[in-house]
Protein backbone atom coordinates (compact mmCIF):
# COMPACT_ATOMS: atom_id res chain seq x y z
CA UNK A 1 0.00 0.00 0.00
CA UNK A 2 2.50 1.93 0.85
CA UNK A 3 4.59 1.67 -2.62
CA UNK A 4 2.05 2.75 -4.57
CA UNK A 5 1.26 5.76 -2.33
CA UNK A 6 4.83 5.97 -3.17
CA UNK A 7 4.58 5.91 -6.63
CA UNK A 8 1.62 8.06 -6.97
CA UNK A 9 3.62 10.63 -5.61
CA UNK A 10 5.91 10.69 -7.76
CA UNK A 11 4.08 10.45 -10.61
CA UNK A 12 2.29 13.89 -9.59
CA UNK A 13 5.71 15.85 -8.80
CA UNK A 14 6.82 14.54 -12.24
CA UNK A 15 3.06 15.88 -13.55
CA UNK A 16 3.52 19.06 -12.27
CA UNK A 17 7.38 19.57 -13.10
CA UNK A 18 6.45 18.63 -16.69
CA UNK A 19 3.26 21.22 -16.59
CA UNK A 20 5.33 23.82 -15.08
CA UNK A 21 8.01 23.55 -17.64
CA UNK A 22 5.18 24.12 -20.98
CA UNK A 23 3.88 27.47 -22.32
CA UNK A 24 1.32 28.49 -20.22
CA UNK A 25 -0.60 29.73 -23.44
CA UNK A 26 0.25 26.03 -25.08
CA UNK A 27 -1.44 24.61 -22.14
CA UNK A 28 -4.29 26.54 -22.35
CA UNK A 29 -5.11 26.27 -26.10
CA UNK A 30 -4.81 22.53 -25.22
CA UNK A 31 -7.55 22.76 -22.87
CA UNK A 32 -9.71 24.40 -24.21
CA UNK A 33 -12.12 23.41 -27.35
CA UNK A 34 -11.51 25.78 -31.19
CA UNK A 35 -13.48 23.62 -32.64
CA UNK A 36 -15.83 26.24 -33.41
CA UNK A 37 -12.83 27.99 -35.84
CA UNK A 38 -11.33 25.52 -37.20
CA UNK A 39 -12.21 23.96 -40.51
CA UNK A 40 -10.21 20.75 -41.48
CA UNK A 41 -10.38 21.14 -45.24
CA UNK A 42 -9.44 25.08 -45.11
CA UNK A 43 -6.55 24.09 -43.15
CA UNK A 44 -5.16 21.38 -45.01
CA UNK A 45 -5.41 23.44 -48.03
CA UNK A 46 -4.18 26.48 -46.52
CA UNK A 47 -1.55 25.36 -45.19
CA UNK A 48 0.35 22.84 -47.25
CA UNK A 49 3.65 22.13 -44.48
CA UNK A 50 0.56 20.81 -42.25
CA UNK A 51 -0.98 18.77 -44.93
CA UNK A 52 2.28 17.28 -45.81
CA UNK A 53 2.87 15.85 -42.13
CA UNK A 54 -0.72 15.39 -41.51
CA UNK A 55 -2.44 13.99 -44.25
CA UNK A 56 -6.38 14.85 -44.37
CA UNK A 57 -6.62 13.09 -40.94
CA UNK A 58 -8.96 15.55 -39.57
CA UNK A 59 -8.28 14.80 -35.81
CA UNK A 60 -4.50 15.15 -36.80
CA UNK A 61 -5.13 18.42 -38.36
CA UNK A 62 -6.98 19.58 -35.50
CA UNK A 63 -4.40 18.64 -32.77
CA UNK A 64 -1.46 20.44 -35.42
CA UNK A 65 -4.10 23.87 -34.85
CA UNK A 66 -3.98 23.71 -31.33
CA UNK A 67 -0.80 22.87 -30.36
CA UNK A 68 1.18 24.57 -32.98
CA UNK A 69 -0.88 26.36 -35.17
CA UNK A 70 -2.63 29.04 -32.88
CA UNK A 71 0.78 29.99 -31.16
CA UNK A 72 2.49 29.99 -34.90
CA UNK A 73 -0.70 32.84 -35.71
CA UNK A 74 -2.28 30.40 -38.21
CA UNK A 75 -5.70 30.38 -39.60
CA UNK A 76 -8.17 27.74 -38.71
CA UNK A 77 -10.80 29.29 -40.61
CA UNK A 78 -11.61 31.69 -43.31
CA UNK A 79 -13.81 33.03 -39.93
CA UNK A 80 -10.62 33.81 -37.87
CA UNK A 81 -7.64 35.30 -39.38
CA UNK A 82 -5.52 36.50 -35.45
CA UNK A 83 -3.38 39.08 -36.89
CA UNK A 84 -5.89 40.95 -38.70
CA UNK A 85 -7.70 40.96 -35.18
CA UNK A 86 -5.12 41.93 -33.44
CA UNK A 87 -4.71 44.59 -35.80
CA UNK A 88 -8.17 46.08 -36.23
CA UNK A 89 -8.85 46.62 -32.80
CA UNK A 90 -5.82 48.72 -30.89
CA UNK A 91 -8.07 47.81 -27.09
CA UNK A 92 -7.22 44.65 -27.98
CA UNK A 93 -3.61 44.67 -28.75
CA UNK A 94 -3.30 47.45 -25.52
CA UNK A 95 -4.85 44.65 -23.25
CA UNK A 96 -4.22 41.42 -24.38
CA UNK A 97 -0.21 42.10 -25.81
CA UNK A 98 1.64 39.41 -27.47
CA UNK A 99 -0.16 36.28 -25.93
CA UNK A 100 -1.43 35.36 -29.49
CA UNK A 101 -3.91 32.48 -27.90
CA UNK A 102 -5.59 35.32 -25.81
CA UNK A 103 -7.10 36.59 -29.15
CA UNK A 104 -8.61 33.30 -29.81
CA UNK A 105 -10.11 33.11 -26.89
CA UNK A 106 -11.07 36.60 -26.56
CA UNK A 107 -12.88 36.06 -29.95
CA UNK A 108 -14.76 33.42 -28.66
CA UNK A 109 -15.96 34.60 -25.46
CA UNK A 110 -16.86 38.08 -26.78
CA UNK A 111 -15.74 39.19 -29.94
CA UNK A 112 -18.05 36.90 -32.23
CA UNK A 113 -21.15 37.93 -30.15
CA UNK A 114 -19.67 41.64 -30.31
CA UNK A 115 -19.78 41.22 -33.73
CA UNK A 116 -16.20 41.89 -34.07
CA UNK A 117 -14.57 41.31 -37.61
CA UNK A 118 -11.71 38.86 -37.51
CA UNK A 119 -11.57 38.17 -41.37
CA UNK A 120 -8.10 38.89 -42.92
CA UNK A 121 -10.37 40.82 -45.59
CA UNK A 122 -11.96 43.24 -43.11
CA UNK A 123 -15.61 41.34 -44.61
CA UNK A 124 -18.14 39.41 -42.26
CA UNK A 125 -17.73 35.73 -42.16
CA UNK A 126 -20.33 34.51 -44.16
CA UNK A 127 -19.61 31.09 -43.38
CA UNK A 128 -19.23 30.29 -47.21
CA UNK A 129 -15.37 28.63 -48.08
CA UNK A 130 -13.65 29.95 -50.46
CA UNK A 131 -10.35 29.04 -51.91
CA UNK A 132 -7.70 31.17 -51.65
CA UNK A 133 -5.29 32.47 -54.97
CA UNK A 134 -2.03 31.00 -53.28
CA UNK A 135 -3.90 27.64 -51.88
CA UNK A 136 -2.04 24.28 -52.99
CA UNK A 137 -3.25 21.05 -51.84
CA UNK A 138 -0.38 18.62 -50.91
CA UNK A 139 1.16 17.17 -53.86
CA UNK A 140 -0.71 18.89 -56.39
CA UNK A 141 0.95 20.15 -59.27
CA UNK A 142 -0.73 23.33 -61.37
CA UNK A 143 -2.89 22.40 -64.43
CA UNK A 144 -5.00 25.23 -65.18
CA UNK A 145 -5.65 25.48 -68.39
CA UNK A 146 -6.66 29.32 -68.94
CA UNK A 147 -3.40 29.69 -67.11
CA UNK A 148 -1.95 28.11 -69.34
CA UNK A 149 -3.11 30.28 -72.22
CA UNK A 150 -2.33 33.29 -70.53
CA UNK A 151 1.17 32.02 -70.28
CA UNK A 152 1.45 31.33 -73.67
CA UNK A 153 1.45 35.19 -74.70
CA UNK A 154 4.90 35.44 -74.07
CA UNK A 155 8.12 32.75 -74.56
CA UNK A 156 9.37 32.66 -71.54
CA UNK A 157 6.04 31.82 -69.66
CA UNK A 158 4.63 29.60 -72.23
CA UNK A 159 8.04 27.65 -71.24
CA UNK A 160 7.97 27.35 -67.74
CA UNK A 161 3.95 26.47 -68.34
CA UNK A 162 5.06 24.03 -70.14
CA UNK A 163 7.11 22.69 -67.61
CA UNK A 164 4.75 22.44 -64.88
CA UNK A 165 2.03 20.54 -67.06
CA UNK A 166 4.78 17.87 -67.83
CA UNK A 167 4.22 14.31 -66.31
CA UNK A 168 7.75 14.63 -65.10
CA UNK A 169 7.30 17.63 -62.49
CA UNK A 170 6.91 16.57 -58.89
CA UNK A 171 5.99 20.01 -57.60
CA UNK A 172 5.49 23.74 -58.54
CA UNK A 173 4.55 26.58 -57.34
CA UNK A 174 3.78 30.24 -58.33
CA UNK A 175 4.56 33.78 -56.49
CA UNK A 176 3.67 37.32 -57.67
CA UNK A 177 5.73 40.33 -57.64
CA UNK A 178 5.57 44.09 -58.68
CA UNK A 179 7.52 44.37 -61.63
CA UNK A 180 8.23 48.22 -61.31
CA UNK A 181 10.03 47.73 -57.72
CA UNK A 182 13.95 47.77 -57.28
CA UNK A 183 13.13 44.13 -55.92
CA UNK A 184 12.19 42.27 -59.19
CA UNK A 185 15.40 42.57 -60.28
CA UNK A 186 16.75 40.87 -57.28
CA UNK A 187 14.35 38.02 -58.12
CA UNK A 188 15.18 37.59 -61.66
CA UNK A 189 19.02 37.43 -60.77
CA UNK A 190 18.39 34.73 -57.92
CA UNK A 191 15.95 33.10 -60.35
CA UNK A 192 18.49 32.57 -63.19
CA UNK A 193 21.20 30.91 -60.73
CA UNK A 194 18.61 28.42 -59.90
CA UNK A 195 17.52 27.65 -63.20
CA UNK A 196 18.52 24.43 -64.47
CA UNK A 197 20.49 23.38 -61.32
CA UNK A 198 20.26 19.22 -61.51
CA UNK A 199 20.83 17.35 -58.39
CA UNK A 200 22.18 13.89 -58.57
CA UNK A 201 20.14 11.31 -56.41
CA UNK A 202 21.28 12.33 -52.66
CA UNK A 203 23.04 15.38 -53.45
CA UNK A 204 21.88 18.49 -51.09
CA UNK A 205 21.07 21.73 -52.67
CA UNK A 206 21.78 25.16 -50.92
CA UNK A 207 19.88 27.92 -52.09
CA UNK A 208 22.15 30.76 -50.66
CA UNK A 209 25.77 29.53 -52.07
CA UNK A 210 23.62 28.59 -55.50
CA UNK A 211 22.67 32.66 -55.81
CA UNK A 212 25.90 33.59 -54.84
CA UNK A 213 26.37 36.17 -52.35
CA UNK A 214 24.27 39.58 -52.40
CA UNK A 215 27.22 42.14 -53.78
CA UNK A 216 26.23 44.46 -56.72
CA UNK A 217 29.49 43.10 -58.33
CA UNK A 218 26.71 39.88 -58.54
CA UNK A 219 24.07 41.66 -59.91
CA UNK A 220 22.18 42.49 -57.07
CA UNK A 221 20.52 46.22 -55.94
CA UNK A 222 19.10 47.61 -52.97
CA UNK A 223 15.61 46.80 -51.84
CA UNK A 224 13.35 46.61 -49.25
CA UNK A 225 14.18 43.27 -47.00
CA UNK A 226 13.03 42.67 -43.22
CA UNK A 227 16.08 42.70 -40.46
CA UNK A 228 14.93 42.02 -37.19
CA UNK A 229 10.92 41.97 -37.66
CA UNK A 230 11.64 45.78 -39.04
CA UNK A 231 11.51 46.50 -42.90
CA UNK A 232 14.76 47.98 -43.84
CA UNK A 233 16.97 48.61 -47.05
CA UNK A 234 19.50 46.24 -48.19
CA UNK A 235 21.45 44.38 -51.48
CA UNK A 236 19.63 41.85 -52.36
CA UNK A 237 16.26 42.62 -50.83
CA UNK A 238 13.69 40.08 -52.56
CA UNK A 239 15.41 37.35 -53.26
CA UNK A 240 13.66 35.72 -50.28
CA UNK A 241 10.56 35.44 -52.38
CA UNK A 242 12.57 33.06 -54.53
CA UNK A 243 13.76 31.17 -51.43
CA UNK A 244 10.10 30.78 -50.65
CA UNK A 245 8.61 30.17 -53.70
CA UNK A 246 10.96 27.07 -53.83
CA UNK A 247 10.27 26.13 -50.67
CA UNK A 248 6.24 26.03 -51.18
CA UNK A 249 7.52 23.91 -54.89
CA UNK A 250 8.94 21.44 -52.14
CA UNK A 251 5.81 21.34 -50.18
CA UNK A 252 3.91 20.19 -53.03
CA UNK A 253 6.26 17.59 -54.16
CA UNK A 254 6.42 16.29 -50.43
CA UNK A 255 10.59 16.70 -50.45
CA UNK A 256 11.69 17.80 -46.95
CA UNK A 257 13.89 21.00 -46.12
CA UNK A 258 16.63 20.16 -44.33
CA UNK A 259 17.05 23.69 -43.46
CA UNK A 260 14.73 26.22 -43.52
CA UNK A 261 13.56 29.66 -41.28
CA UNK A 262 10.38 31.44 -41.21
CA UNK A 263 10.38 35.24 -42.25
CA UNK A 264 10.56 37.41 -38.60
CA UNK A 265 7.08 39.17 -40.32
CA UNK A 266 4.22 38.22 -42.30
CA UNK A 267 4.81 38.24 -45.98
CA UNK A 268 2.53 38.96 -48.80
CA UNK A 269 3.04 36.90 -51.25
CA UNK A 270 2.41 33.28 -49.80
CA UNK A 271 0.38 31.84 -46.89
CA UNK A 272 1.88 31.69 -43.31
CA UNK A 273 4.13 28.80 -43.17
CA UNK A 274 5.48 28.28 -46.23
CA UNK A 275 8.11 30.89 -46.68
CA UNK A 276 11.60 30.46 -46.20
CA UNK A 277 14.21 33.27 -45.61
CA UNK A 278 18.16 33.81 -46.39
CA UNK A 279 20.52 35.76 -44.47
CA UNK A 280 23.58 36.40 -45.13
CA UNK A 281 25.15 32.77 -44.64
CA UNK A 282 23.85 32.20 -41.10
CA UNK A 283 20.36 31.36 -42.42
CA UNK A 284 19.85 28.87 -45.72
CA UNK A 285 17.23 26.96 -47.62
CA UNK A 286 18.60 23.74 -48.29
CA UNK A 287 17.05 20.50 -49.31
CA UNK A 288 18.29 16.36 -50.86
CA UNK A 289 17.55 15.14 -53.48
CA UNK A 290 15.55 12.24 -51.90
CA UNK A 291 14.54 10.31 -55.51
CA UNK A 292 16.47 7.71 -57.12
CA UNK A 293 16.29 10.08 -60.35
CA UNK A 294 18.20 13.19 -61.08
CA UNK A 295 16.18 16.12 -59.95
CA UNK A 296 15.79 19.48 -61.91
CA UNK A 297 14.94 23.08 -60.93
CA UNK A 298 13.17 24.88 -63.39
CA UNK A 299 12.66 28.59 -62.13
CA UNK A 300 10.98 31.75 -64.63
CA UNK A 301 10.31 35.38 -63.34
CA UNK A 302 8.84 37.19 -65.87
CA UNK A 303 6.27 39.68 -66.25
CA UNK A 304 5.75 39.84 -62.55
CA UNK A 305 5.26 36.34 -62.22
CA UNK A 306 7.50 33.89 -60.49
CA UNK A 307 7.19 30.34 -61.00
CA UNK A 308 9.15 27.40 -59.86
CA UNK A 309 8.80 23.52 -60.56
CA UNK A 310 10.80 20.64 -59.41
CA UNK A 311 11.11 17.94 -62.09
CA UNK A 312 13.09 14.15 -63.08
CA UNK A 313 15.84 14.86 -65.65
CA UNK A 314 14.34 13.32 -68.65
Amino acid sequence: MRSNKFVTGILTILFFIVLANLDPASVQAASTDYRTLFDADYYYRTYPDVAFACGADEAALYAHFVRYGMSEGRCGSGEFDVDAYRARYSDLSEALGDNVISYYNHYLSYGRSEGRIATSNGAPFSGVKKKQKSEVPAAAVKTDASAKEQAESASGEAQAESVAQSASVVGSYTTYYEESESRATNIKVATQRINGVVLQPGETFSFSSTILPRTSANGYVSAPVIINKKMSQGVGGGICQVSSTLYAALLTAGIPATERHPHSLAISYLPAGMDATISGTSKDLKFENIYEKPLKIIASAQSGKLEISLAFQE
